[in-house]
């Protein structure tokens, strides 16, 4: 399991991922809730309430708005 945080241009803590040994990944706001999962088994990228946010990249990343 790895953790990274996501940081905005002023670095203020916006998020941060959680990845495992599988390839899955989980994206976190800063307050703890989960924003949504991605999946490299799958390859996408599911945002809150298990919408498709992108089905041909599972980028975490994604589900961070500016």
């Amino acid at each position: 399991m790895k953790v990274s945080t996501i940081r905005d241009g002023q670095g203020r803590l916006v998020g941060n991922t959680t990845s495992y040994s599988n390839g899955d990944t989980v994206a976190r706001d800063r307050s703890g809730s989960i924003l949504g999962r991605s999946s490299q088994t799958f390859g996408n990228t599911r945002g809150p309430n298990d919408r498709l946010v992108s089905n041909n990249t599972a980028d975490a990343r994604l589900l961070f708005r500016k």
